[in-house]
Protein backbone atom coordinates (compact mmCIF):
# COMPACT_ATOMS: atom_id res chain seq x y z
CA UNK A 1 0.00 0.00 0.00
CA UNK A 2 1.20 3.35 -0.87
CA UNK A 3 1.16 6.43 1.23
CA UNK A 4 -1.67 7.85 -0.79
CA UNK A 5 -3.83 4.83 -0.06
CA UNK A 6 -2.97 5.08 3.64
CA UNK A 7 -3.95 8.74 3.67
CA UNK A 8 -7.22 8.04 1.85
CA UNK A 9 -8.09 5.24 4.29
CA UNK A 10 -7.15 7.46 7.24
CA UNK A 11 -9.36 10.25 5.94
CA UNK A 12 -12.19 7.76 5.41
CA UNK A 13 -11.71 6.42 8.95
CA UNK A 14 -11.76 9.95 10.32
CA UNK A 15 -14.94 10.76 8.39
CA UNK A 16 -16.59 7.55 9.64
CA UNK A 17 -15.59 8.41 13.22
CA UNK A 18 -17.21 11.83 12.79
CA UNK A 19 -20.36 10.37 11.16
CA UNK A 20 -21.11 7.81 13.92
CA UNK A 21 -22.19 10.40 16.56
CA UNK A 22 -24.37 12.13 13.96
CA UNK A 23 -25.96 8.77 13.05
CA UNK A 24 -26.72 8.02 16.74
CA UNK A 25 -28.29 11.45 17.20
CA UNK A 26 -30.32 11.03 14.01
CA UNK A 27 -31.49 7.57 15.13
CA UNK A 28 -32.67 8.98 18.50
CA UNK A 29 -34.59 11.77 16.77
CA UNK A 30 -36.26 9.27 14.42
CA UNK A 31 -37.38 7.18 17.42
CA UNK A 32 -38.75 10.31 19.12
CA UNK A 33 -40.61 11.29 15.95
CA UNK A 34 -42.18 7.84 15.72
CA UNK A 35 -43.34 8.11 19.32
CA UNK A 36 -44.74 11.60 18.74
CA UNK A 37 -46.25 10.50 15.43
CA UNK A 38 -48.59 8.13 17.26
CA UNK A 39 -49.65 10.95 19.60
CA UNK A 40 -50.10 13.22 16.57
CA UNK A 41 -52.32 10.62 14.89
CA UNK A 42 -54.39 10.29 18.06
CA UNK A 43 -54.74 14.08 18.22
CA UNK A 44 -55.81 14.25 14.58
CA UNK A 45 -58.41 11.53 15.22
CA UNK A 46 -59.71 13.49 18.20
CA UNK A 47 -60.01 16.63 16.09
CA UNK A 48 -61.88 14.68 13.40
CA UNK A 49 -64.35 13.33 15.98
CA UNK A 50 -64.88 16.80 17.44
CA UNK A 51 -65.48 18.19 13.95
CA UNK A 52 -68.09 15.52 13.22
CA UNK A 53 -69.84 16.21 16.52
CA UNK A 54 -69.84 19.96 15.80
CA UNK A 55 -71.30 19.39 12.34
CA UNK A 56 -74.07 17.20 13.77
CA UNK A 57 -74.83 19.83 16.38
CA UNK A 58 -74.95 22.57 13.73
CA UNK A 59 -77.36 20.48 11.67
CA UNK A 60 -79.66 20.04 14.67
CA UNK A 61 -79.37 23.74 15.49
CA UNK A 62 -80.30 24.73 11.94
CA UNK A 63 -83.32 22.42 12.07
CA UNK A 64 -84.43 23.89 15.37
CA UNK A 65 -83.96 27.45 14.08
CA UNK A 66 -85.97 26.70 10.94
CA UNK A 67 -88.75 25.12 13.00
CA UNK A 68 -88.82 28.13 15.35
CA UNK A 69 -88.90 30.47 12.35
CA UNK A 70 -91.87 28.62 10.88
CA UNK A 71 -93.68 28.74 14.22
CA UNK A 72 -93.11 32.49 14.50
CA UNK A 73 -94.27 33.02 10.92
CA UNK A 74 -97.45 31.05 11.63
CA UNK A 75 -98.17 33.11 14.73
CA UNK A 76 -97.55 36.35 12.85
CA UNK A 77 -99.89 35.17 10.09
CA UNK A 78 -102.60 34.50 12.68
CA UNK A 79 -101.96 37.77 14.51
CA UNK A 80 -102.00 40.01 11.43
CA UNK A 81 -105.77 39.81 10.79
CA UNK A 82 -106.41 40.30 14.51
CA UNK A 83 -104.24 43.39 14.46
CA UNK A 84 -106.23 44.78 11.55
CA UNK A 85 -109.50 43.98 13.33
CA UNK A 86 -108.29 45.71 16.48
CA UNK A 87 -107.17 48.75 14.50
CA UNK A 88 -110.57 48.96 12.86
CA UNK A 89 -112.42 48.53 16.15
CA UNK A 90 -110.23 51.15 17.80
CA UNK A 91 -110.91 53.66 15.03
CA UNK A 92 -114.62 52.90 15.21
CA UNK A 93 -114.60 53.25 19.01
CA UNK A 94 -112.80 56.60 18.75
CA UNK A 95 -115.43 57.85 16.29
CA UNK A 96 -118.23 56.68 18.58
CA UNK A 97 -116.53 58.22 21.62
CA UNK A 98 -116.18 61.52 19.80
CA UNK A 99 -119.82 61.36 18.78
CA UNK A 100 -120.90 60.49 22.32
CA UNK A 101 -118.79 63.32 23.71
CA UNK A 102 -120.46 65.73 21.30
CA UNK A 103 -123.90 64.51 22.33
CA UNK A 104 -123.06 64.86 26.02
CA UNK A 105 -121.80 68.40 25.45
CA UNK A 106 -125.01 69.27 23.60
CA UNK A 107 -127.15 67.80 26.39
CA UNK A 108 -125.48 69.83 29.16
CA UNK A 109 -126.67 73.35 29.70
CA UNK A 110 -124.12 76.00 28.89
CA UNK A 111 -123.93 77.23 32.49
CA UNK A 112 -123.28 73.80 33.93
CA UNK A 113 -125.32 71.72 36.33
CA UNK A 114 -128.40 73.60 37.55
CA UNK A 115 -129.09 71.42 40.59
CA UNK A 116 -131.60 68.81 41.71
CA UNK A 117 -134.70 71.07 41.53
CA UNK A 118 -134.14 72.30 38.03
CA UNK A 119 -135.70 70.83 35.00
CA UNK A 120 -133.51 68.68 32.81
CA UNK A 121 -132.53 70.07 29.48
CA UNK A 122 -134.28 68.75 26.44
CA UNK A 123 -132.70 65.58 25.13
CA UNK A 124 -131.01 66.07 21.84
CA UNK A 125 -132.46 64.34 18.89
CA UNK A 126 -130.62 61.19 17.92
CA UNK A 127 -129.05 61.27 14.50
CA UNK A 128 -131.38 60.03 11.80
CA UNK A 129 -130.89 56.28 11.28
CA UNK A 130 -127.75 54.28 11.95
CA UNK A 131 -124.42 55.72 10.93
CA UNK A 132 -123.50 54.79 7.39
CA UNK A 133 -121.02 51.94 7.29
CA UNK A 134 -118.17 51.53 4.90
CA UNK A 135 -117.59 48.36 2.91
CA UNK A 136 -114.74 47.42 5.26
CA UNK A 137 -117.05 47.73 8.28
CA UNK A 138 -119.67 45.54 6.64
CA UNK A 139 -117.07 42.89 5.75
CA UNK A 140 -115.71 42.90 9.30
CA UNK A 141 -119.20 42.50 10.77
CA UNK A 142 -119.90 39.59 8.41
CA UNK A 143 -116.61 37.96 9.40
CA UNK A 144 -117.30 38.42 13.09
CA UNK A 145 -120.78 36.91 12.73
CA UNK A 146 -119.26 33.99 10.84
CA UNK A 147 -116.82 33.28 13.71
CA UNK A 148 -119.63 32.95 16.23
Amino acid sequence: MSTLEWLAQGALLLLLALAVPFAWRLERQIVALRREGAALEAGAAGIAEATEAAEATLTRLRGTAEQAGRAVAERVAVAEPLREDLRFLTERAEMLADRLDGLVRQARPATGYAGPGSEPAAAPEPPPGPAPRSEAERELLRALRGIR
